[in-house]
């Protein structure tokens, strides 16, 4: 009896540490195939914007009632309002002559990733260009269709102080 009960928590043990295991670390792992597929969904993003594909682009959101934006030091809003302006801004543009992410710092959590990066976006609206220089988050979280948008962040980056 003592030996099954042994052989019962050896096995428990092992069964407990295998998983754990196998979850690996959250915060550690830096998980390479989720972030090739996060750069991959950020450039199937600025062609669907190249193409003024809108329907494309809202597709790469999860909208509901979960869905979050902060942008401009306004309150926050939800999937629609995110979905209304993207489809007004982004589809009145003419011509995307640039649209850089610097300093893009890709972070996943197992089904979730949170992307950094300081925006060099050039846009035509017709002849006028619009330099958007922003400290951008999003965050994104693996669905059943594949890595979605939850949450958008975007706020001023502030301009270099011309020293002389």
């Amino acid at each position: 009896m003592k030996t099954r009960l042994t052989l019962a928590f050896i096995m428990l043990f092992g069964l407990l540490m295998t998983n754990s295991y196998a979850q690996g670390d959250l915060i550690k792992d830096e998980f390479p195939e989720a972030k090739q597929e996060i750069i991959e969904i950020f450039g199937e993003i600025a062609q669907s914007l190249k193409d003024g594909d809108m329907d494309k682009l809202i597709g790469f959101h999860a909208y509901g009632s979960k869905f979050t934006e902060f942008k401009n030091g306004e309150l926050r809003n939800g999937g629609e309002a995110n979905e209304a302006f993207e489809r007004e801004v982004f589809g009145a543009v003419t011509e995307v002559v640039k649209f850089d992410a610097k300093d893009m710092q890709i972070a996943v959590y197992g089904d979730v990733a949170n992307v950094t990066f300081h925006s060099d976006f050039h846009l035509k609206f017709g002849e006028d260009l619009v330099v958007v220089n922003d400290q951008i988050t999003l965050l994104f979280v693996k669905t059943k269709k594949g890595w979605k948008i939850v949450h958008e962040h975007h706020s001023p980056l502030k301009k270099e102080v011309d020293k002389n």
